[in-house]
């Protein structure tokens, strides 16, 4: 396979986020991801997520960020790693019950949001099933959020891991992390604790969707 083309690409998803329409991607499973994400996830032309790599700790893979009254909050799911699993194959721990911990701590986070009652009968219930997979909770909590963004995007999976992907796909998988900044140029949006903080950029995509419900799009073009 060809040299990826990333760093030209990333110039150019900074200068305009629409460009991405001619480009097909690569992105790597994510848990309730940030808003570039689903950003990306909206204006690419195609998307492979990758599902023959290893897992990868203290990622988006099993992290997300939501913002709280005392300030930015990570919620991580556990999971029972013993070697070098694929992706796909990592079980999330039943230990902490951390779902109800999770539900407890975004309820906490955005019950006084605009959004919140409107969508919550919606999310609530992938925090109450039992999860064998974190990549089968992954995905199917993802679909429901590109449902409730109404967004159709063209996504596939990756066939093989491949270390240098062809020159035609824009590789994003090990670019979006917690500890690095966003790709994109991101629009602010209204945010329950934003005078308190200020605009915190990049949360959870419950966070825009809870704050600006149908017009969440606006947001992200």
């Amino acid at each position: 396979m060809g040299k990826s083309a990333f760093p030209g690409s990333l110039r150019m998803l900074r200068d305009k986020t629409t460009g991405l329409k001619s480009d097909s991607v690569f992105l790597t499973t994510a848990y309730l991801a940030p808003v570039e994400y689903f950003v990306i996830l909206a204006n690419a032309g195609k998307v492979f997520i990758e599902q023959h790599e290893h897992y990868v700790k203290q990622s988006y893979r099993s992290r997300c960020r939501i913002a709280t009254a005392n300030g930015v909050m990570d919620l991580s799911i556990p999971v029972d790693k013993s070697g070098k699993e694929l992706i796909r194959d990592v079980r999330i721990s039943e230990h902490n019950d951390w779902q109800k911990h999770h539900w407890r701590s975004i309820e906490s986070a955005y019950n006084s949001s605009p959004f919140f009652e409107y969508y919550s009968d919606d999310l609530r219930p992938f925090f109450e099933k039992k999860w064998l997979f974190l990549w089968d909770f992954n995905l199917e909590i993802q679909q429901k959020i590109l449902e409730l963004l109404e967004i159709e995007a063209d996504i596939a999976f990756s066939g093989e891991f491949e270390t240098n992907p062809d020159e035609s796909i824009v590789d994003l998988r090990y670019r979006i992390h917690p500890k690095k900044e966003p790709t994109l140029k991101l629009k602010n949006y209204y945010q329950v604790f934003e005078q308190k903080f200020g605009f915190i950029a990049n949360l959870s995509i419950i966070d825009l969707l809870f704050n600006m419900g149908n017009e969440s799009r606006l947001a992200m073009m």
